[in-house]
């Protein structure tokens, strides 16, 4: 469980990282890092 948070918590930085140098939708690409966050946090948390 603690490596699906921290894969995820990796594809939705790398997506932040893309919109923010590619597109330009300003409240989605902080959404994904808001969400990125929460789930590293998740993981440091729950993690053994």
């Amino acid at each position: 469980m603690s490596s699906l948070l921290y894969l995820i918590a990796v594809i939705l930085l790398i997506g932040w990282i893309l919109g923010v140098f590619i597109y330009s939708v300003s409240g989605l690409i902080h959404i994904l890092l808001v969400l990125a966050v929460i789930a590293i946090l998740f993981r440091l948390i729950g993690g053994r």
